[in-house]
């Protein structure tokens, strides 16, 4: 990509699409006319004129190349994880001192004083507003957005207009809750500590999704919607910006979707397993809030029977949703349709590639049908269904196994945000209700729990994934959490980001005693992970690895007793 060549980036006349070509430098012979945008030795974006495409693209370039829309995981107590008791101990007061603490979400409220230190000056090393163009003022490769250095945020809190020489804000919150509760300073007249509060903040605000991928996928033009590619650019800067400075970092993503296989498998899952396993790292990630909401369908299929069929109400009001059905091979799969005032479809029979169009002729629905026997990144089959301005009521679909053995299926709705509480399976299933990132095999994968009545939040994404791997990891305080606002005041927030947050700022102490301290040099997702399942507080009523909770509550001050019960050895 040239200078030249990079409004193509922001641009809504060209789609994104992202390709694994694994330093082969052929894979991008198939996109003739495309500009390629080289993120890492495996993955690039090419950007194509979204006049050269059409309703076959997932036939023509696969599913895979389309980023996933991502919302956000949260809604707007220390001493539950050991923080408090920990500090007390002179030799384990961690309080990540040189930690760098990345936050990729909806920026920051920079001027908020929990993110300063005792002179005035910034905790935050850097911002990289993406929403805010530059002509040279973007990370080195990445061609967009704008940068802005410690140096710089410091001039701008010495204005009496700060944002008038540093105009990024937190237009959400999410970001600002986040960063509070990692590493937001102690504010003890209203009771408030963030995990790390000596940590170092750098913070990447996500710009929003293109319009032609969110119409593709029919988002709600209010919701708060980030692409895949996005995310995965915020990953690689943060992590080369830790590199540069010499820090350990604990990055924190509190960002989900309920699209893809729900595996662990796909573009920024491998990116965030990639990161996390270097020394010195660690990724924290939230599980999402799905697990209550009715937008799972799991089924198998008898090939004595040879289907099964999925019932989904659609509420009124709904304008446009799509919907996926992942199906576990070698089995086949296929469906018909039955709409709300009784008109059929009959059975799409399998195909290696099928593209349709159906028009109902007595309501007013259109549904777009793809099929792909075999997607790329996992092997299975997808089915990707998108509604048209559909009809309230209940559809009925029969889903059709061709083969000699039983078929797994799993369907999928979007997530809260992108579409309404109103539209559901009526018989659904709350487990396999992981967002991704949060099925990805290094992360650390929080569930939220109340601290005051030890339950787990009721809508807590619930494991295991796709493939049996157990998730979550562990859970942490998330329901009804004291969390900055953006009025530099506090609010109560809930949900699995929360959650991460708080996991973030605990992995940040181990990076502290591992890396900084050098009690053990290297230290890294993996390792980090497996201290605190060592460490962590489990129910005799529960068989662990858990669907719900993982390996148990997050407790730091335990991680350290076993620790010392061990080395006494």
């Amino acid at each position: 990509m040239t200078q030249e060549e990079r409004y193509k980036i922001t641009s809504n006349e060209y789609a994104d699409l992202m390709v694994e070509y694994s330093n082969n430098m052929r894979a991008f012979e198939r996109y003739p006319e495309a500009t390629v945008h080289i993120m890492t030795d495996r993955y690039a974006i090419v950007y194509i004129p979204i006049a050269q495409l059409s309703e076959e693209i997932i036939s023509q370039y696969g599913y895979s190349s389309l980023p996933s829309m991502f919302g956000l995981t949260s809604e707007q107590s220390l001493e539950a994880s050991g923080v408090d008791r920990l500090r007390r101990l002179p030799a384990y007061n961690l309080r990540g001192q040189g930690i760098l603490v990345g936050i990729i979400d909806t920026g920051i409220d920079y001027t908020n004083p929990l993110f300063r230190r005792e002179d005035g000056s910034s905790k935050i090393v850097a911002i990289w507003d993406q929403t805010i163009d530059s002509e040279d003022q973007y990370p080195l490769g990445m061609f967009y957005g704008t940068e802005y250095l410690q140096e710089q945020i410091n001039l701008a809190l010495s204005n009496e207009n700060p944002f008038a020489i540093l105009p990024s804000v937190d237009d959400n919150g999410h970001g600002t809750m986040l960063a509070g509760v990692v590493a937001g300073n102690v504010d003890s007249v209203n009771n408030f500590s963030g995990v790390v509060p000596d940590a170092d903040l750098i913070i990447v605000k996500l710009k929003q999704a293109k319009q032609n991928i969110r119409d593709f996928f029919y988002i709600p033009e209010d919701a708060f919607c980030y692409q895949e590619n996005d995310i995965m650019w915020a990953t690689r800067y943060i992590d080369n910006m830790s590199k540069q400075l010499g820090q350990p970092l604990s990055l924190c993503i509190g960002l989900g979707t309920s699209q893809g296989s729900h595996d662990g498998r796909g573009h920024l899952s491998g990116l965030l397993s990639e990161t996390g396993d270097f020394p010195g790292v660690a990724v924290s990630v939230s599980a999402g809030n799905e697990g209550n909401k009715r937008r799972h369908y799991f089924s198998t299929i008898d090939p004595t029977i040879g289907y099964d069929t999925v019932e989904l109400n659609v509420g009124e009001g709904e304008h446009s949703f799509s919907m996926e059905l992942w199906g576990a091979a070698p089995t086949t799969y296929s469906i018909d349709i039955l709409s709300p005032s009784g008109e059929y479809i009959p059975r799409l029979t399998e195909s290696l590639f099928l593209n349709r169009k159906i028009s109902f002729i007595f309501e007013n629905t259109t549904v777009f049908i793809d099929y792909e026997m075999v997607e790329a990144i996992t092997g299975d089959q997808l089915i990707l269904m998108r509604f048209q301005d559909p009809a309230p009521g209940i559809y009925r679909f029969n889903v059709y196994g061709r083969g000699d053995l039983i078929g797994t299926f799993h369907i999928w709705l979007p997530m809260g945000g992108f579409i309404s509480e109103n539209t559901y399976f009526t018989q659904s299933n709350p487990y396999t209700t992981i967002t991704t990132p949060g099925n990805a095999l290094v992360p650390i994968t929080a569930t939220a729990y109340d601290v005051i009545n030890s339950n787990l939040y009721s809508g807590a994404g619930r494991g295991f994934t796709r493939l049996s791997l157990a998730k979550p990891d562990l859970a942490a305080p998330g329901v009804n959490v004291l969390t900055p606002n953006l009025e530099q005041g506090y609010s109560m927030s809930t949900g699995t980001g929360v959650a991460a947050a708080h996991v973030a700022g605990i992995a940040a102490m181990l990076l502290e005693w591992g890396t900084v301290r050098e009690v053990y040099p290297g230290i890294d997702t993996v390792e980090i992970k497996k201290f605190l399942i060592r460490g962590a507080i489990r129910s005799d009523i529960y068989q662990y690895p858990n669907p719900e909770w993982g390996y148990g509550i997050l407790d730091i001050y335990n991680v350290f007793e076993v620790l010392r019960a061990n080395f006494q050895r």
